[in-house]
């Protein structure tokens, strides 16, 4: 069976270019998930005719605004259209208190309309793959801010293997999370900057031949990765972009 994947959002936390925070939408079959959901992945998934009501899982790689801190609005969006089946929050250590504080503080007093049970928060770790109804999850620990509780995530439907690197610098998680892949979709936030935490172009092409995956596709960019998009050999995303695994 085909999975289809769409670009709801790319961007890095500045929403360069126009971009929208990071928000990846996988179909296959009646399957329904995110892979993140950065702040702006509710009105983002409105205008791609995303129903979010029918969401059934969000993965989540780290939790930094730009990634997370959309799910407030998908819980506040339960009020509007209510949910016929739960949906499954999947994030890192922290990801039910984490979310349900920026709920709290987003719009305080509103928690106790929500139907509580209709939202099932389970955390990865690194030591074991975590195994659903529908697909399998395993998290490698990558190099960002620490207190976001940082990981790369390899997600497993049926024959299919997406991997993301959510946000990092380079380390030899990546070359586990690419390995073998069908779509490996990799942070690359800047050209030339060397930011803590980050990729650039140049590390990428350094070590492009330790990523053995079947498609590579660069995230993140900022406007320096922008401004260079012409000079870069391998596939770039862009919010809207759609992809047939």
């Amino acid at each position: 069976m085909e999975v289809n994947l769409e670009i709801i959002g790319c961007g890095d936390a500045f929403g360069s270019g126009g971009n929208h925070y990071t928000c990846f939408y996988v179909s296959s079959g009646a399957l329904r998930l995110l892979i993140d959901c950065g702040a702006t992945s509710g009105p983002a998934l409105k205008k791609s005719h995303v129903d979010i009501a029918t969401l059934d899982y969000v993965l989540i790689s780290h939790l930094h605004g730009d990634h997370f801190g959309g799910l407030p609005f998908l819980l506040l969006d339960s009020l509007q259209t209510p949910r016929l089946k739960p949906l499954y929050i999947i994030g890192p250590p922290g990801i039910k208190e984490r979310t349900q504080q920026l709920f709290d503080l987003l719009y305080p007093g509103s928690a106790r309309n929500l139907d509580s049970s209709q939202f099932i928060y389970t955390a990865y770790t690194t030591a074991q793959a975590l195994i659903t109804d529908h697909f399998t999850l395993k998290a490698f620990s990558v190099v960002h801010t620490e207190q976001a509780m940082p990981h790369g995530l390899r997600f497993q439907l049926r024959d299919k293997v997406i991997s993301y690197s959510g946000d990092t610098s380079w380390c030899d998680n990546l070359i586990n999370l690419a390995k073998d892949a069908d779509l490996f979709i990799c942070e690359c936030t800047f050209f030339n900057l060397v930011v803590k935490g980050h990729l650039n172009y140049h590390t990428m092409m350094q070590h492009r031949g330790e990523l053995q995956c079947k498609k590579l596709l660069l995230t993140h960019f900022d406007q320096e990765m922008l401004d260079a998009t012409d000079q870069v050999e391998l596939p770039c995303a862009h919010d809207g972009m759609k992809l047939i695994i």
